[in-house]
């Protein structure tokens, strides 16, 4: 195997494993997201998509640089031409042949692994993202939960302080109405004796106002008699 053969074997190890471990069941995308936010990341992110597509440029290449080989090897011309030149020339032409097909297939499976592996990582962390997300609006949702329980039994309470209030209300406005109700009787009652206090006092003054008419007339009588007797008395004495 060729030096850059051996590489892209390596590669496609490398590919493996790093797929393998990105599997891991016990390793939560949360932790793969705080490895990724390291900050050697960050320095070499822009380039990354360089580096990204000048692989997949060279897999590429590669990739087609073994389908030509194997075309070029599976051919039943060649083979046949080279059998009837020398005798080991099929053996030599099946060994390249498996050669070009294993290289075809290291470079398709570390191309197709590559991609799979970009993949990956950006699902990963979609993942990661989405799971700090749901723990986020769960807080929320249990935050809001809380907060409505809350207020529900705040509201609940207020609802019983205005019934007890209302009650009171209700108990101190029929006390005071039903103490109007006792001062109206007891009102009703006075007026009732004033009103017959003044029949009696105006019935005692037309009494008394008759008693007077009277006495003045008896009094302006028994003048008019008392002036009559001295003028007779007076004509008596002259006529004596």
């Amino acid at each position: 195997m060729t030096l850059q053969w051996t590489a892209v074997a390596t590669f496609l190890y490398a590919e493996i494993g790093l797929i393998l471990v990105f599997c891991l069941p016990f390793i939560p995308p949360q932790r793969w997201q705080k490895i990724f936010s390291f900050n050697v990341w960050g320095k070499i992110a822009s380039f990354w998509n360089k580096a990204f597509l000048s692989i997949i440029v060279l897999l590429i290449v590669l990739f087609l640089d073994a389908v030509r080989e194997v075309r070029k090897y599976s051919s039943t011309t060649v083979i046949e031409k080279s059998s009837a030149s020398r005798p080991g020339a099929h053996e030599h032409t099946q060994m390249k042949l498996f050669r070009s097909q294993r290289n075809l297939y290291i470079s398709g499976f570390s191309l197709f692994f590559w991609l799979v592996l970009r993949r990956l990582v950006t699902l990963i962390t979609q993942l990661a993202k989405e799971l700090s997300n749901k723990g986020i609006l769960k807080t929320q949702a249990e935050n809001t939960d809380e907060a409505a329980r809350k207020f529900m039994k705040e509201n609940e309470k207020l609802k019983q302080l205005l019934k007890g209030h209302n009650k009171e209300k209700e108990h101190i406005l029929e006390a005071e109405n039903k103490k109007l109700v006792e001062d109206q009787e007891k009102l009703k009652t006075e007026l009732k004796k004033t009103s017959d206090a003044l029949s009696k006092a105006q019935n005692d003054m037309k009494t008394m106002k008759m008693q007077s008419e009277s006495l003045s007339k008896e009094y302006d009588r028994l003048l008019k008699e008392h002036s009559e007797l001295q003028d007779r008395s007076r004509k008596d004495k002259k006529s004596l």
